[in-house]
């Protein structure tokens, strides 16, 4: 743990956070994270279950006095988005986080922090061993894959729950409250292509430094999509020159918006006059984005210095190819009716990559209406087959309906405004949430969302407020000691 750190800890929260962030635990490589989290019940002498999707539910029972009260559920994830800095060397897979501190904010070094959601996990195993604080009986439930799917909270057998009044831990603003939230789906298109020889030199384009973000959260805040970008540059020189398209990919996670992209043209004659057309279209897009992407870098050379044959898109393939990405829908497609400035339903390219038998595409839908999310898949479908292609539909998961009458909503809201003197902002968030598949599994259930402060996350830039994660624990600590709510 950071000297440093050690020095701003309460309750050992950022001693758990620093132990979990030696643990490689991306989506889809949790099991290392799972044992950690079983030797540590097996060592505080907790009763738990570890199930066929490696969620792990702690059981911790009523301290003395308050047997009475309603179970609490503490529920968070233990998967974490997997993103670095293209210049960065780190292997997501066998190695854990660098972290450091920026004054009040704890960050990793070229990473992803995993503050989403390891601070969730970090509270619980805080709470779990604190032989001080009183509190309810507590069920914490820390489950897997949510940020893929949310298979572990589908996998949840809701049998080894008793609690009806959930805590989740997986936001990001303090001051805000989330009482529902938007259902999704992904989708995979497949469309085949058809390759022929050229001979030539291969430029390479690299587009580098966009500002990137989550595909719910920061979706409406004018983020510009790499993959959307590298198209719309190869669709203005084709306006202009032949292209000969060798290879092309960018984005890595279908929730971030990609960040960074690259293309490799072949280039058969005129080759300085091409390279320096090139670099006219990319400093005009530059500048045009200046404003909204302040460090956008579009990098263009030569990779060889000799000519060779190549592997290039047929032309009608080429052609398919651009019309299917400058045509598939991408960003806010709908405003919320109910709600002033919140997002109804979007979507986004998240990876894109050529393969040698197709290009494969990557989606994250996302909507708060059932309907409409059904309307988004149909466009996406219809046009990628329209074009000859396939589109796979998989993890879908519901939309967490808002709640007129929240017993656990005006509790929470009283005590945070007696805490701050102010009362916080409750509203429903444009991004998936397990609280939805919980809901419905567990009927009746009463359910809030809520976290420290955190920018930037699903990215290198992600950075949570030391400071801001000891005051909200100290806002769950007395929710807990105070008994949480009378039924």
């Amino acid at each position: 743990m950071l000297s440093e750190l050690e020095a701003l800890d309460y309750k050992k929260i950022f001693y758990w956070f620093s132990e979990l962030a030696k643990i490689p635990h991306g989506s889809g490589n949790v099991t290392q994270i799972a044992d950690f989290l079983e030797q540590f019940a097996k060592a505080h002498a907790l009763r738990y279950v570890r199930d066929c999707a490696d969620n792990v539910i702690f059981y911790k029972p009523a301290t003395k006095g308050y047997e009475e009260r309603p179970t609490i559920i503490l529920q968070g994830h233990m998967d974490m988005v997997c993103e670095k800095d293209s210049d960065v060397e780190h292997d997501f897979l066998t190695e854990g986080l660098k972290l450091y501190l920026d004054g009040d904010w704890l960050r990793a070094k070229g990473t992803t922090l995993g503050g989403d959601d390891g601070i969730a996990v970090a509270y619980c195993l805080a709470l779990l061993s604190d032989e001080e604080l009183a509190h309810p009986a507590l069920e914490c439930v820390i489950t897997t894959e949510e940020e893929t799917g949310m298979d572990g909270a589908k996998a949840l057998d809701p049998s080894l729950l008793s609690g009806r009044i959930l805590l989740n831990l997986d936001s990001e603003e303090e001051d805000t409250v989330l009482c529902g939230c938007a259902g999704g789906m992904r989708i995979t298109g497949h469309l085949p292509l058809r390759w022929q020889e050229a001979f030539g030199k291969s430029l390479r384009i690299e587009i580098k430094n966009l500002l990137g973000g989550h595909s719910g959260t920061e979706i409406d805040k004018n983020r510009t999509n790499a993959v959307r970008l590298m198209t719309r540059l190869l669709f203005e020189l084709k306006e202009q020159r032949e292209v000969l398209l060798t290879d092309f990919a960018g984005g890595k996670k279908d929730n971030a918006i990609p960040r960074e992209c690259y293309a490799v043209l072949t280039v058969e004659e005129n080759t300085e006059e091409f390279l320096e057309k090139v670099k006219e279209i990319a400093e005009a897009l530059c500048e045009e984005l200046r404003s909204a992407e302040p460090e956008l870098l579009i990098e263009v050379s030569y990779t060889e210095e000799e000519a060779a044959a190549q592997p290039v898109l047929h032309p009608l393939a080429l052609e398919k190819l651009l019309f299917l990405l400058l045509q598939a829908p991408n960003g806010v497609q709908k405003e919320s009716a109910e709600i002033k400035g919140l997002v109804e339903s979007s979507l986004n390219l998240g990876i894109f990559l050529l393969k040698p038998e197709e290009a494969e595409l990557h989606w994250s839908l996302r909507s708060s209406k059932k309907s409409y999310l059904q309307f988004m898949r149909e466009k996406v479908v219809y046009l990628v087959e329209f074009l000859g292609g396939e589109a796979v539909t998989g993890s879908e998961y519901p939309a967490w309906e808002y709640v007129a009458a929240s017993r656990l909503r005006e509790n929470y809201e009283r005590l945070y405004e007696q805490e701050f003197g102010r009362k916080p902002v409750m509203t429903v968030i444009h991004a998936g949430l397990e609280c939805g598949i919980l809901s419905e599994k567990l009927p009746g259930l009463d359910a809030i969302s809520i976290g420290p402060q955190m920018y930037d996350i699903h990215t290198p830039s992600e950075r949570l407020s030391v400071s801001s994660s000891v005051r909200l624990y100290r806002l769950v600590e007395r929710f807990l000691s105070e008994g949480g709510i009378m039924l």
